[in-house]
C-alpha cells in the first residue's frame, strides 16, 4: 500500500507539518482511549471476550505493559495479537532506509545517528502503514538468539569492516519491529538461550548484540501467546521472563452457545454455492461444546474452535459432493452431512486414557446428543404427528449423504406444515421461497430428531440409515 502523496518526505517538512513523535505505547493508549469514546469497535472479529479478556487488555495496553496471553490452543489467542495492529496510528514515518525503523527525529541506530549528522534536516522519511508495523514469530526448539535479536553479517566484514563496527550487525526480528507490535507465539517453546535475549527488550527496552558495545533503545510492544500448562506447569519458561511482561491474561473458549455459533460462522469458509441451514450451525457449535465438556477429552488440550470450524466446512463438502453425484442440485448440509465429519475430525482432539479404539465411537455419540439438543430447541414444540404417522403402516424412508434432496422428498411424501418447521428450523430462509434443497434438510433433521426423542427407529447404513416406526 502505497502512503499519500501529501506526507512530508524530509525531516524538516515532517517537523514543518506539526507532527509530534510519540512511543508505541502512548500511541497504542491515545488510540484505544480515542475508540472508547466514539463506540467503535476496538478490536474486531475478537467475539466471545467483551466481558472478560478484553477490559484485561485494554488495562494492560493503557498502563503501557507487554502482554502474555495464556490460553489453550484454539481460543483466537492469536488473532486478538494481530487485532493489536488497529490501535497504532493508520501511517507512522521512519528514517528512509532504515533497518528498525528510527523515527526522523529520534534516530538510535548507529547508521541513522550518522546520517541525521550528516543529512540534518534533509533526512529523507517514508511513510509505513500500520500493518507494516507488526511482527511475528513462532516460537520454536531451533530459534536462535540471531534470529530474535541479531547476529554479525558477514557480507559486511567481507567489505572491510572491522569486526567491532555496530554498522555490521545484521539486526534479528525483535529490532526490525522497533516502533511497533512484536507477538511471540508459543512462548515457552523458545529455548531458554533465546528467551534470555528477550530480558534487555521487556525490562531495560534495549538491544545487545553479542560483545558489541551497542545498547539500542527500543520502542516495542511484547505481546507473547502461551499454552498455561507450558507456561506454568512444565517450568519450560524462564521464570524471570515471565516477571518482565507486565500483564498476564486468561483467555478461554466461548462461554455461551450464541457466542460460539457466531464464531464459527464467523470463520468457517464454505464451497462456493454451499449452503449451511441454521439448525445444522447450531448443531456444530453444540458438537463442539459438547467435545470440549466430555469426560472422555483431555481438557487441558482443550478442544479448538477450529474443531467446529472443520465441521462446518467438512459438512458443507459433503453436500457438495452429493449435488455433483445426484444432477446438480443446490447443496444443502443436512444432519447425514455431518457424520461424514467425525472421521476427519479425530485429529483435532486429545482423548484420555481409555478411549483407545473408541474415539470415533464417543464423538458420533456426542454428535446425536448435540443434534437432539437442536431438534428441542427447534422443533421440540412443533407438531411432528403427521410426519411421524407417515411410519405407523409399516413404511420407511432411508436417506444418507448420497440421497438427493428431490428423491428424499420424493420416499417422504407430502408432509403437512413442512412451511412452519422450515420457518423453526431455519429462519434465514425467510430471504426467499424455500428450495427442495432446505426442505429435505428440515425433514432430515426432523426425522433424526424423532429418532433420537425414540418416537421413530432406525437402521443404521453406512453414509445415512433406514427410518421406521
Amino acid at each position: 500500500m502505497s502512503a499519500p502523496p501529501e506526507l512530508p518526505r524530509t525531516r524538516a517538512a515532517l517537523r514543518d507539518s506539526g507532527h509530534v513523535h510519540r512511543s508505541v505505547a502512548a500511541e497504542v493508549r491515545e488510540n484505544l482511549l480515542g475508540l472508547m469514546g466514539s463506540g467503535a469497535p476496538r478490536f474486531p472479529g475478537v467475539r466471545g471476550f467483551d466481558s472478560t479478556v478484553l477490559p484485561q487488555v485494554e488495562r494492560a495496553l493503557l498502563a503501557g505493559h507487554d502482554i502474555v496471553l495464556l490460553g489453550e490452543r484454539g481460543q483466537g489467542k492469536t488473532r486478538l495479537i494481530r487485532a493489536l495492529v488497529g490501535l497504532l496510528d493508520e501511517w507512522s514515518p521512519a528514517v528512509a532506509g532504515c533497518q528498525v525503523n528510527d523515527h526522523p527525529f529520534a534516530p538510535v541506530c548507529p547508521v541513522c545517528v550518522r546520517r541525521s549528522a550528516e543529512e540534518g534536516e534533509d533526512l529523507p522519511v517514508v511513510w509505513r502503514h500500520r500493518r507494516e508495523r507488526y511482527g511475528e514469530k513462532l516460537g520454536t526448539p531451533d530459534t536462535g538468539v540471531g534470529e530474535l535479536v541479531g547476529d554479525v553479517d558477514p557480507a559486511r566484514l567481507a567489505e572491510g569492516r572491522s569486526l567491532g563496527d555496530p554498522e555490521t550487525i545484521h539486526y534479528g526480528l525483535v529490532p526490525r519491529a522497533n516502533r511497533g507490535v512484536f507477538c511471540v507465539n508459543e512462548l515457552p517453546d523458545l529455548p531458554a538461550r533465546a528467551q534470555v535475549a528477550l530480558f534487555n527488550v521487556l525490562e531495560e527496552r534495549d538491544l545487545q548484540v553479542r560483545g558489541y558495545s551497542l545498547r539500542l533503545p527500543l520502542d516495542v510492544l511484547v505481546v507473547a501467546s502461551a499454552n498455561p500448562e507450558d507456561y506454568t506447569s512444565r517450568g519450560r519458561i524462564v521464570t524471570p521472563l515471565k516477571d518482565r511482561f507486565g500483564a498476564q491474561v486468561r483467555t478461554h473458549y466461548p462461554l455461551t452457545l450464541e457466542d460460539e455459533l457466531a464464531l464459527v460462522r464467523q470463520e468457517a469458509v464454505l464451497p462456493e454455492g454451499t449452503t449451511l441451514p441454521a439448525h445444522v450451525w447450531e448443531t456444530v457449535a453444540r458438537f463442539t461444546r459438547l467435545v470440549r465438556a466430555s469426560k472422555r477429552v483431555d481438557a487441558r488440550s482443550g478442544v479448538s474452535v477450529r474443531f467446529a470450524v472443520a465441521a462446518a466446512e467438512t459438512a458443507a463438502a459433503s453436500a457438495l459432493r452429493r449435488s455433483a453425484l445426484s444432477g446438480g442440485e443446490a447443496p444443502v448440509a443436512r444432519v447425514c452431512d455431518l457424520a461424514q465429519a467425525v472421521e476427519p475430525l479425530l485429529g483435532k482432539v486429545e482423548f484420555e486414557l481409555g478411549s483407545e479404539g473408541r474415539e470415533a465411537e464417543v464423538l458420533h455419540a456426542l454428535l446425536r446428543r448435540a443434534t437432539a439438543e437442536a431438534f428441542r430447541e427447534r422443533l421440540g414444540g412443533a407438531d411432528l404427528s403427521a410426519l411421524s404417522d407417515r411410519f405407523s403402516g409399516g413404511a420407511t424412508v432411508e436417506s444418507g449423504d448420497l440421497v438427493g434432496a428431490v428423491e428424499l422428498l420424493r420416499r417422504v411424501g407430502t408432509v403437512p406444515g413442512l412451511a412452519a418447521m422450515i420457518d423453526r428450523a431455519a429462519p434465514e430462509s425467510e430471504d426467499g421461497p424455500p428450495t427442495q434443497g432446505l426442505a429435505a434438510a428440515v425433514v432430515e433433521f426432523a426425522l433424526e430428531g424423532l429418532y433420537l426423542e425414540r418416537r421413530l427407529s432406525k437402521d443404521t447404513l453406512p453414509g445415512g440409515g433406514v427410518y421406521r416406526f
